[in-house]
């Protein structure tokens, strides 16, 4: 139950802090709209998406201005295309990406997710389709985001895919060349993803979970900042404490109104994300909350430790205040989206050697980084290769989302708007990688996956 005095309160967070709900994601189980003619096919997912989240818009912003608590985006996740349209005999999948696209419109949400595969082991038929068609499903539609998962610690890292994704990255990145190469933002590539992720581009509703579930996604790092502003010059048991109790209470709202719009709904409540979730607005930065810890710059000697304080705090503070958190539920670090990580990059203090150092600590990897466009698919897909390992050899969830911006070299800035907000182009080593990356095949999951 939500205390009166537990709104007044996010009441205060979000007049003075940047406390907002960063998404409200609807997962819609397409399963069933299974039919080998694509037309068909295409029709029943537009017609489930339509009718289950046809109230959810409306829903948030009743919500929103009732409560006065922000909800600053609400999404749709489907389960992984590539599974859902394994009865599809069409080669060519764009036009689900379209009907995805259309039905995304029609609902009014910002943007949806699940167009994607998972390929940590080898690729199906439906599998080969799917990626190859997503170049032109990316860059001919507005709000799908896609995701390949191609590696776990499970099952190891599909190489094969790596290579694979690099050169995808790149055919999108020329596609979209005209707009510093969004379409890469609404791409991302995992290792071990979760199937309840409310947060794009790489949510999508898990085969494991009911027809249909709400899951929301809390933010708050102004709020973090604000009080660990109370905590300078004091211990480190106190600056942890702090933030438990800090992300204790982001979490609260965040369940208030999960709890509102699972039942306005009708629909199930799945989890709660207790990701931070920066905006480039000022005061609503992750690097900001390193800074208050001491920091001069995020990349500084010490970021690393100060990152996984962060993130364990956060989870710990979060998990009692929700019985069901899940998600990713970490320190998002993107570039493009934190205005404090912005600043680092220019100053020289944050490198891409160190904020792959730091998603060594955190549960969501390289996101939004803007490298020059000239650099070679390989490269990109050795980069994936090393966040992957990351996300293998540690048990976690890792991902990577990077923007090779044609046209673009380092110096630049790449504009992307809204909250994608704006990024300095970084430099990338071009060191050769061609022959460690053409080898193929699939690197064995490690000695300590085998649990059985």
């Amino acid at each position: 139950m939500i205390s009166r005095s537990e709104i007044i309160e996010t009441n205060k967070m979000i007049e003075e802090s940047n406390l907002d709900v960063r998404a409200i994601t609807m997962g819609i189980n397409i399963m069933g709209c299974a039919h080998p003619d694509i037309k068909e096919f295409n029709r029943r997912v537009y017609d489930k998406i339509t009718k289950t989240a046809e109230n959810l818009v409306k829903t948030g912003d009743s919500i929103a201005l009732q409560y006065g608590v922000p909800i600053v985006n609400k999404r749709i996740s489907v389960t992984p295309v590539a599974i859902a349209a394994a009865a599809v005999e069409s080669s060519d999948f764009t036009s689900i990406a379209k009907t995805l696209d259309r039905a995304a419109a029609e609902t009014g949400v910002n943007f949806i997710g699940g167009y994607g595969a998972l390929i940590q082991k080898g690729s199906t038929g439906s599998d080969k389709k799917l990626v190859n068609s997503i170049p032109e499903a990316l860059s001919e539609t507005e709000r799908v985001c896609s995701f390949l998962n191609v590696a776990s610690t499970k099952s190891g890292i599909n190489m094969n895919a790596v290579k694979k994704t690099g050169e995808i990255i790149l055919d999108l990145a020329n596609r979209t060349k005209a707009n510093d190469s969004i379409g890469c933002t609404k791409f991302v590539t995992f290792c071990n993803s979760v199937e309840d992720n409310p947060f794009m581009a790489g949510a999508y509703h898990g085969t494991g979970e009911r027809d249909a579930v709400i899951n929301v996604g809390v933010s708050g790092p102004g709020v973090v900042k604000r009080a660990l502003e109370q905590a300078r010059g004091k211990d480190f048991e106190a600056l942890c404490e702090t933030i438990k109790r800090t992300a204790f209470k982001i979490t609260r709202a965040g369940q208030l109104v999960a709890q509102e719009a699972s039942s306005r709904l009708n629909t199930p409540f799945g989890i709660i994300d207790l990701s931070l979730a920066p905006t480039p607005a000022i005061g609503d930065s992750i690097a900001e909350i390193l800074n208050e810890m001491g920091l001069e710059y995020a990349g500084a000697p010490g970021t690393t430790a100060a990152i996984a304080i962060l993130n364990d705090n956060v989870k710990k503070g979060g998990i009692m205040a929700s019985s069901y958190v899940g998600g990713l539920s970490g320190s998002f670090i993107p570039v493009s989206e934190d205005h404090g990580m912005i600043e680092s990059v220019k100053v020289g203090a944050l490198t891409l050697e160190k904020l792959e150092a730091m998603t060594c600590v955190c549960s969501v990897g390289l996101d939004m980084v803007a490298v020059p466009g000239d650099t070679k698919a390989s490269t990109i897909s050795g980069v994936i290769a090393d966040e992957m390992a990351i996300g293998m050899v540690n048990q976690k969830t890792t991902a990577v989302r990077i923007i090779p911006v044609i046209g673009k070299t380092v110096g630049d800035t790449a504009v992307f708007g809204g909250l994608l907000g704006y990024a300095p182009i970084m430099a990338i080593n071009n060191f050769s990688c061609d022959n460690f990356i053409n080898r193929g095949g699939r690197v064995p999951a490690p000695v300590h996956s085998f649990k059985n």
